[in-house]
């Protein structure tokens, strides 16, 4: 027999420090965000709390009065889970589970998010990077999961069961990290040649980049067909694709969706996704879509430009989507002040297709300078060089002198170069 009853969802309180000279402000943003992050896990948010304090306490993050009170608000809500909006240490962790119960579980925003990834991830490589992160966090917090099997003392005499098991535990999960990274290698490896393959046809790479849930794949869908997950909530979709674009000036690019940034996104997630991340350390131009009807579209664009810097990818030319404005107010100066504060920037709806052509025409005036205009007379029995000329660049006339075919057309400059033999005119 199977039970076909849906599973009750989980009930949470989320908690997060407002500390002394931080903007409270900043404090419920965060805690707005944990909301959302949380709903997206399929859990339901009873209510969100917060504590004045300088610094974390050691012991349970939160003073110790204030844990006797949430113990009691769970009780009295029903809640099932806590949700804390920092990074507790394992001992914090520990210590808070003791004082609410076993009833209730104790997680901080790194798990919660992993736990989305793990949600959200399909292909192999996904689900390869979100276990390596998983494991990574839990390596240090296995100690928690054993004191109730020894003595806390070490030394002779003190040694037990827990002990032992724990060193088990322990090795078995770097064994396990271990061949993650090996598998993980392997995937990196398959997307070099894969990468290899595109970059022989010598076309540029633009990577659609920007905050969780600003719109990337509902463009990467209106913009090529891709059909990737397009839905209103964070890390709808995490595997990264590509895909060709035909430019409306005949060029040739290929454009990828990418996961995903957040504030505050946890460091094990960057480093198991660096494969992913490479699509974007790897591109001529990113596309940095924004929500510019987000209260926080600022603070989102900064934790962009943040994991660019982590990742190496700051610096590279750039053009920002303003998207949503279908969102905005009638009369709002929201649009015109984005506009004059970023360069290379414009307004669209992805939704609604609106303004496809300036953005299209911003991305092929940033990639201008990558191509030149050649005639090139080439032997008539060289069909390769005469395909990959048809499949890089545009070839706007073809005509057959003295036994040689006499193309004219637009190529990048790279193939220009190799391509020299063959050139009888170039220009801008």
């Amino acid at each position: 027999m199977h039970d076909t009853r849906e599973p009750l969802r989980e009930r949470a309180l989320l908690i997060g420090l407002e500390r002394s000279g931080h903007d409270k402000w900043a404090v419920k943003d965060s805690l707005e965000e944990l909301r959302e992050l949380t709903e997206s896990a399929g859990a339901e948010v009873i209510d969100l709390i917060s504590q004045k304090r300088d610094r974390p306490e050691a012991a349970t993050f939160i003073g110790s009065g204030k844990v006797q009170e949430l113990a009691a608000r769970c009780r009295d809500s029903g809640a099932n889970i806590v949700i804390f909006d920092d990074d507790l240490s394992p001992a914090q962790g520990r210590n808070l589970s003791e004082v609410l119960g076993l009833n209730v579980k104790v997680i901080d925003r790194t798990e919660l998010i992993l736990d989305i990834f793990a949600q959200r991830a399909r292909t192999r490589e996904g689900k390869i990077q979100v276990e390596l992160a998983q494991l990574q966090y839990m390596l240090p917090r296995l100690a928690g999961l054993w004191t109730h099997l020894s003595r806390q003392r070490s030394g002779v005499g003190s040694r037990g069961p827990g002990e032992q098991q724990l060193e088990v535990d322990r090795r078995r999960v770097q064994e396990k990290i271990h061949r993650l990274d090996h598998a993980l290698e392997e995937v990196r490896k398959n997307r070099r040649v894969e990468r290899g393959g595109r970059q022989r046809l010598h076309w540029p790479q633009v990577a659609i980049i920007g905050y969780t849930n600003s719109g990337k794949s509902t463009l990467m869908n209106e913009l090529t067909g891709a059909n990737v997950l397009a839905e209103d909530k964070l890390f709808a979709t995490l595997d990264p694709t590509t895909r060709k674009l035909r430019m409306p000036n005949h060029q040739n690019i290929l454009l990828s969706d990418t996961v995903g940034f957040l504030r505050k996104l946890p460091h094990h997630l960057i480093e198991s996704f660096k494969a992913t991340l490479e699509e974007v350390v790897d591109s001529d131009l990113l596309l940095h879509m924004v929500d510019v009807s987000h209260p926080q579209a600022r603070e989102q664009i900064k934790a962009v430009e943040i994991v660019l810097k982590e990742i190496d990818a700051w610096g590279k030319p750039t053009v920002m989507a303003l998207n949503k404005i279908d969102k905005l107010d009638e009369g709002s100066t929201l649009l015109e002040n984005f506009c004059r504060e970023f360069d290379h920037a414009v307004p669209i709806s992805a939704t609604n297709r609106t303004n496809f052509d300036e953005l299209l025409d911003e991305i092929a005036n940033r990639l201008s300078d990558r191509r030149v205009n050649v005639t090139l007379s080439i032997p008539h029995d060289r069909a390769k060089t005469i395909a990959l000329v048809y499949r890089s660049g545009y070839v706007t006339s073809r005509e057959m002198e003295n036994g040689r075919v006499v193309l004219r057309a637009q190529i990048p400059k790279v193939l220009a170069g190799e391509l020299t033999p063959y050139v009888v005119e170039e220009g801008s």
